[in-house]
């Protein structure tokens, strides 16, 4: 596939926010915003929110995510919720191994690479978060820490497993700082990516696999992002929050 035949996915992280009135209202004001856009919307929301999002979205081209999900099917897991459980409520994505759940709550590259197969198994797509922290960006360490979690994300996958996993690269020092890292930065960052997955998988599902950037994405960066040779889009996350701000990224192209 040609590298610019891959879409552009614009995928909104809700995080810790939004009431369930509060995202039926946020999802009938950005329906009309979007309804002409070529681009993939996902909007990637607390768990109390997927129900009444996945209503909202009926008859618009607006995709639902969660935010987690654990790898067992069912079993004495108080508080989790399982792939199976996302699937029957037709979730399609999920995003995993966010640097915030690898922070705040012990999700570690094994975990992740648990999650993202069980997920495969019931046909979810993930979102897989990977990226290095400031510290190890100033020791020169960003392309070993991003390829390594990169393999140990996708270890024991099918090449087509591999094409139904996006991959977000989200520099931890950019997420919510209003740093950015420059296009160039962050397309190199991405082709290092690719180019794990091409050692690992060739370069035929290395071409096809959607990479997304994160970090401070917004209205006023976008455009340049997503010009990148290896950019296939972002996950938004403050900016996700505003039907205005989130709906000038989903229309970069217009």
């Amino acid at each position: 596939m040609p590298k610019n035949m891959r879409r552009k996915v614009i995928a909104g992280n809700w995080k810790m926010n939004m009431l369930p009135n509060e995202a039926i209202e946020f999802i009938s004001r950005l329906e009309n915003e979007v309804k002409d856009t070529k681009n993939e919307v996902i909007l990637c929301v607390p768990y109390i929110d997927l129900f009444y999002s996945l209503l909202a979205v009926q008859k618009t081209n607006i995709h639902v995510g969660a935010q987690n999900v654990f790898y067992e099917e069912s079993g004495a897991y108080t508080g989790e919720i399982s792939p199976k459980m996302l699937k029957c409520i037709n979730v399609e994505y999920v995003i995993i191994g966010h640097s915030e759940r690898r922070q705040y709550f012990a999700e570690t590259d094994e975990t992740v690479n648990l999650k993202v197969k069980a997920s495969l198994k019931e046909e979810l797509k993930p979102i897989v978060c990977v990226g290095e922290s400031l510290e190890q960006k100033e020791t020169g360490k960003t392309e070993n820490v991003i390829t390594t979690q990169t393999e140990k994300a996708l270890k024991d996958l099918t090449g087509e497993d591999v094409r139904n996993t996006i991959i977000a690269y989200e520099p931890i020092w950019a997420i919510g700082t209003g740093k950015v890292a420059s296009a160039n930065d962050a397309n190199e960052s991405i082709k290092k990516i690719r180019g794990k997955i091409k050692e690992l998988y060739g370069e035929d599902v290395a071409e096809d696999v959607i990479i997304l950037y994160g970090g401070s994405v917004k209205p006023e960066n976008a455009k340049e992002l997503f010009s990148m040779s290896d950019i296939d889009g972002a996950l938004v996350g403050g900016a996700s929050l505003k039907v205005d701000s989130f709906s000038k990224i989903v229309n970069f192209d217009k």
